[in-house]
């Protein structure tokens, strides 16, 4: 299934030093239409349901910790090839490793501490988008 939208989140170290606008100015600079966004912060059952799939993993217990400190930014983004597109302007997940110009290079602290979440596929797009907006909130 290839869609033309991706979902994103700005993580709450991005909120945290301000880099919200920053970071939307560099995605819609890059071509991304934003067709939904809110702020808003998640619960621990948000957190534990949303990164299920890392349940099992020794830091899944940080990694909901750190995604419900604060407030984060959510956001459906539209371009065409939409889900590759966005995590090369994302980078790898350990800034050190990261492209020079991709947003986790310039804005990310650590590999823990990674700026902004970026779906890996088609098919978690459309979960991770569900997740976060109901249909009438998408535009």
């Amino acid at each position: 299934m290839v869609t033309n939208r991706t979902f994103t989140m700005l993580k709450p170290d991005s909120v945290e030093k301000g880099h919200i606008g920053s970071i939307l100015e560099k995605i819609t600079a890059s071509g991304f239409r934003i067709v939904a966004m809110k702020i808003t912060q998640m619960t621990k059952a948000d957190a534990e349901a949303f990164y299920e799939i890392h349940k099992e993993r020794p830091f899944f217990g940080e990694l909901v910790e750190y995604m419900t400190r604060g407030p984060i930014v959510a956001a459906i983004l539209e371009k065409e090839n939409a889900v590759e597109d966005f995590r090369t302007l994302v980078g790898a997940t350990n800034p050190e490793e990261a492209a020079e110009g991709t947003i986790r290079k310039l804005y990310a602290a650590s590999i823990g501490e990674n700026a902004v979440h970026g779906s890996d596929s088609n098919d978690n797009a459309a979960i991770e988008c569900a997740f976060h907006f109901s249909g009438r909130e998408q535009f």
